[in-house]
């Protein structure tokens, strides 16, 4: 079969013939139909991600497919079932074989590439706002990346929780997309973010996924008691965070991890997942997919995330 995979330490990703994986006990083997691409997946090929498997690896993080093979000890799911999987690798290939209570069961009407776009990017909006920022109806939220493929979901699931929704971009297209999603307020990149917060009421929540300098401002443009959420540092720089302005502010900066949820609290995951399917298939939520490509062309959807050109998510169809 095919996979786009790193075969040794230290080497580049390369699309190749590896072998057919086989389950084991408790595992499942999927047909892959669709894989999200992620931030994590560049980091990965830098071998920098705080959870890099040792090679050889196949990129790929969340999947959906179906259950092409049953290992022993399998007994909740069939044959032909239709699954999402938040795999932590093994994506980018034809066939994965994955922990079977990992596999969840897709509601009829969703599609593979919804199902593949909507595990990490919304898992990691809704357990952050909801179960670590606790953002409530009437506060104001600030989404900086507010295009990019978790930023995009931040807007939608805090607009769905009742907030007001300031979105953070860089250039006209890529917040229309947020308004689209929306987004109450639009500030683009090339604004002072902490004057254009401040103006608008300040922040009571901040959902960081850029980090450097556009973390302080933000920082600054939050309220007393506000909560400060440090997605990520998609901008490159790890922001250092001055603890006597904490003390001044009464703030909060909140860690935040999904992959460490599956280790230690794995019910978290399962129960923002049900929420998410759900409201996918009520409409609720509409993935933003800005580009669907075949598995020969994974390395063009690493660069559309590497050169933060892709809006929302990077589809792969093996």
């Amino acid at each position: 079969m095919l996979a786009y995979s790193i075969p040794t330490e230290g080497a580049a990703a390369r699309l190749s013939e590896v072998a057919l994986p086989e389950p084991g006990a408790g595992q499942v083997r999927v047909a892959i139909k669709a894989c999200g691409l992620n931030f994590a997946d560049l980091l990965m090929q830098k071998g920098t991600y705080q959870d890099t498997p040792t090679a050889p690896f196949t990129l790929g993080l969340e999947i959906a497919g179906v259950v092409d093979k049953l290992g022993p000890d399998v007994a909740h799911l069939s044959l032909g079932d239709r699954v999402a999987v938040y795999s932590g690798q093994g994506g980018l290939a034809e066939y994965g074989v994955f922990d079977a209570n990992r596999a969840i069961p897709l509601p009829d009407g969703i599609s593979f590439e919804n199902a593949a776009a909507i595990q990490i990017a919304y898992g990691t909006s809704h357990i952050a706002l909801d179960h670590r920022a606790h953002l409530q109806p009437g506060e104001t939220l600030l989404v900086t990346g507010a295009a990019g493929g978790v930023g995009l979901t931040a807007v939608e699931i805090g607009k769905l929780m009742g907030a007001t929704v300031i979105a953070h971009a860089r250039g006209q297209d890529k917040l229309d997309v947020a308004r689209a999603a929306g987004a109450d307020y639009l500030i683009d990149a090339s604004e002072d973010l902490r004057a254009r917060v401040k103006e608008l009421g300040g922040a009571d929540v901040v959902y960081d996924a850029i980090g450097g300098d556009v973390f302080k401002a933000a920082f600054r443009a939050t309220n007393p008691e506000g909560r400060l959420l440090p997605i990520g540092f998609a901008g490159g720089d790890v922001p250092q965070i001055p603890a006597n302005h904490l003390l001044v502010k009464n703030l909060t900066v909140i860690g935040f991890y999904i992959g460490g949820y599956l280790k230690f609290r794995p019910q978290i995951v399962q129960d923002s997942f049900d929420t998410l399917f759900g409201w996918l298939a009520e409409g609720r939520i509409k993935p933003h997919i800005s580009h669907v490509l075949p598995l020969a062309e994974a390395e063009k959807g690493m660069d559309l995330l590497r050169d933060r050109v892709a809006t929302g998510k990077v589809v792969v169809t093996p």
